[in-house]
């Protein structure tokens, strides 16, 4: 049983006792009926859909006829409304400095619809494996890398492991097996020619090290040769796409002979004037006002997106495993990342499966990506079709982790008001 279960789900059952006058009794099963549910495999939208919910897993999913609701089972009418996976975020940085900004972070995920996040080499304290372990309400779940590794890249971040021999790649990999990591990252970029960078010599004991301890390797690259080096070598995955220039006939054909290779776009900025009013939600409005006066038409910005858009649409159509992650730490971001995918070419119903089947199985979660019987009660509900407009994903009426309602005003009371909540605390 989740260890979530009673305070949490209490509070979403007496909501829904006041929506559907069920009667004095907890019923154990709350049925959500009436909404457009994207599944996030793929498939069709089930229309009219009935998903039946009992101690924070579904236990029957489909269209109204087929699903048999419990005579207690309490009742939510989503009627006119469209319900989709939670969202799994596989690149994200956390602030693992302390568990209480930790917390705070993955709680703001969990307000912008995220069930999941991957933290990718930048965990330098025991905070994100402590917090990884437990569960939190209203709180996206963690995965961690724990550090990194990279060649040394003094007056950047000292966080990662720093290797320059296969040796010391190799005890690298030993360190993070022992610390329980989920999967490995390795960043391959000179950064502009600052530093030396991770060679095959060096990567290549890390990804054969990590696969004989059952761990994936996800890289972080800026260059096309790098790209093909790392394919040849066996890499998992790609935290961002070739960002140098268009992929060439012999780069697409490694792609294609590593099927099962996950890219993570981690598209930049677009560069186009946008209205970014609808932050606000839970980001200051001096910060906001900040964001807004960046988001205007710039040809370099438009150039570089152009690079990484024509690559990723090239490894969609060509059957590339696409995934789905934002980088930084800015959970609204996730929307922007959605619309941007759409944006470089593909179907808003490819982009929702990269963002929730596709990563969750990246990141080994089985129980999360997908809307189906047996899976953790990850959802979110929305007020307008993401299928009609992807923009609609940040139309959000309600989220459920673990079958428990997020506290949507409580997180975003705090966020917007930073200030006043670390002077209320104790």
């Amino acid at each position: 049983m989740d260890r979530l279960a009673s305070p949490a789900r209490a509070l979403l059952l007496a909501a829904a006792l006041l929506l559907c006058a069920c009667g004095d009794d907890v019923p154990d099963v709350i049925a959500y009926e009436g909404a457009r549910l994207i599944v996030g495999d793929g498939s069709a939208p089930i229309e009219d859909a009935v998903l039946l919910v009992e101690d924070g897993r579904f236990t029957a999913v489909g269209p109204r006829a087929a699903v048999e609701i419990p005579e207690d089972a309490g009742r939510v009418d989503l009627s006119g409304r469209t319900v989709m996976p939670a969202l799994v975020n596989a690149h994200v940085h956390t602030p693992a400095t302390s568990r209480e900004a930790l917390v705070s972070f993955l709680e703001h995920y969990a307000y912008w619809g995220v069930g999941a996040v991957a933290s990718l080499g930048t965990d330098s304290t025991t905070s994100s494996f402590v917090v990884r372990d437990s569960v939190l309400p209203n709180a996206a779940r963690l995965r961690t890398a724990g550090r990194g590794i990279t060649r040394p890249e003094p007056g950047r971040t000292e966080v990662p492991y720093w290797v320059s021999t296969p040796e010391e790649a190799r005890a690298a990999v030993r360190e993070l097996v022992a610390s329980d990591v989920d999967l490995v990252k390795v960043w391959v970029d000179d950064r502009n020619g600052q530093f030396d960078k991770l060679t095959p010599e060096l990567y290549g004991p890390i990804i054969s090290d990590a696969h004989r301890a059952g761990l994936k390797v996800t890289a972080h690259i800026f260059s096309l040769e790098d790209a093909k080096g790392l394919l040849r070598l066996g890499i998992d995955g790609f935290a961002h796409g070739v960002r140098d220039t268009d992929l060439d006939d012999e780069g697409m054909e490694l792609f294609r002979r590593r099927a099962s290779v996950f890219l993570t776009p981690n598209l930049p900025d677009r560069g186009v004037a946008t209205d970014l009013s609808w932050i606000s939600a839970t980001v200051p409005d001096l910060e906001v006002t900040e964001i807004q006066a960046g988001a205007t038409d710039r040809p370099e910005a438009q150039e570089a997106f152009g690079i990484q858009a024509r690559n990723l649409a090239r490894l969609n159509e060509a059957g590339t495993v696409i995934g789905f992650g934002t980088d930084g730490g800015v959970p609204w971001q996730v929307h922007v990342e959605l619309e941007d995918m759409v944006a470089a070419g593909m179907t808003p119903a490819q982009a929702l499966v990269a963002a929730t089947h596709n990563s969750a199985e990246f990141l080994g979660l089985a129980d999360a990506g997908t809307v189906a019987a047996g899976k953790s009660a990850d959802f979110v509900v929305l007020e307008a079709d993401p299928l009609e407009d992807i923009r609609n994903t940040r139309r959000i009426a309600a989220v459920y982790l673990r079958g428990a309602e997020v506290d949507r005003a409580g997180i975003a009371a705090r966020l917007k008001n930073p200030q006043a909540d670390s002077a209320t605390a104790p």
